[in-house]
């Protein structure tokens, strides 16, 4: 993920890297809104031209190439003619993946002290966009193109295997515990909003990426082998230097994870703090 500014002047080097046949052609480049007034109150340091620069310009050197974004519904400033540029920016490019929020005051940010949009507005104004959002289908002229599909989770219904193409669409595969972790060719049979669906084109010909270890056992931790436990931890009665777990422990670690924890769990109070204000305002 990116913002425009900068990565302007690096776009031929951008564009060299996500050709690349090891790199997927995939970037996030949230541009939060259409209008240049509302980027302006937002203290961003890019234009909207800035923004379609960018775009157009790895669509062009890198064709297929999938650029998500991200808007932002009510900041306190935005008009219904902004809104409407936001709509007109959406509507150009089409975005396979567009993450729409409402406006949110941060404290300590100059907009928290902006008088805001009335809820219903800001709620209205984002159905408008979700509505543009789900009224196109960014996979449809992909039907029935044969593509090379590198397989790597299981989706969440647990009826297929994910898979993702050069450009990171979601590819969903028949299951086959042989192709975990592995390259396949497929031809795509059904497209959605959010996926497409596909049968093997030649099932021997699955094969794992030159110098890509096969994937771990279910529940096993990527660069961890037995290692040994910290002996502070310990019971006494157990001799230090005992291998006996697959996952480092130690103390600092511990203090790490609780204090991550913490701050995930005052995050997300936080959060929801917020969006019980949005709703009874």
């Amino acid at each position: 993920m990116t913002n425009p500014p900068y990565i302007l002047e690096h776009l031929p080097e951008m564009a060299k890297i996500l050709s690349h046949p090891r790199v997927y052609s995939f970037l996030h480049v949230p541009v939060q809104s259409g209008s240049d007034s509302v980027l302006a109150d937002m203290k961003r340091e890019y234009c909207q031209a800035d923004f379609r620069q960018v775009a157009d310009y790895l669509k062009q050197q890198v064709p297929g190439v999938n650029i998500a974004t991200d808007v932002i519904c009510g900041f306190p400033t935005e008009t219904e003619a902004d809104f409407s540029e936001t709509l007109r920016l959406v509507s150009d490019y089409k975005f396979p993946s567009l993450f729409i929020n409402q406006f949110f005051p941060r404290p300590g940010t100059p907009a928290a002290n902006m008088k805001r949009i009335p809820a219903n507005e800001v709620k209205e104004r984002t159905k408008l966009i979700s509505k543009l959002f789900q009224s196109y289908l960014p996979y449809e002229h992909k039907l029935g193109e044969v593509q090379d599909v590198l397989v790597t989770e299981i989706s969440h219904d647990k009826k297929y295997y994910v898979g993702h193409n050069k450009f990171y669409d979601q590819v969903l595969v028949p299951m086959d515990k042989n192709l975990m972790g592995k390259m396949v060719t497929v031809e795509i049979t059904e497209t959605g909003k959010h996926f497409m669906k596909c049968n093997l084109v030649e099932e021997g010909r699955a094969r794992r990426p030159q110098d890509v270890p096969a994937p771990l056992p279910q529940g096993q931790v990527s660069g961890v082998n037995r290692t040994q436990v910290s002996s502070d931890l310990l019971p006494k009665s157990q001799a230090p230097g005992v291998n006996t777990r697959d996952i480092v422990l130690t103390q600092n670690g511990l203090w790490f994870f609780v204090a991550a924890m913490v701050v995930m769990f005052a995050a997300v109070a936080w959060r929801i703090y917020g969006l019980v204000v949005q709703l009874i305002t």
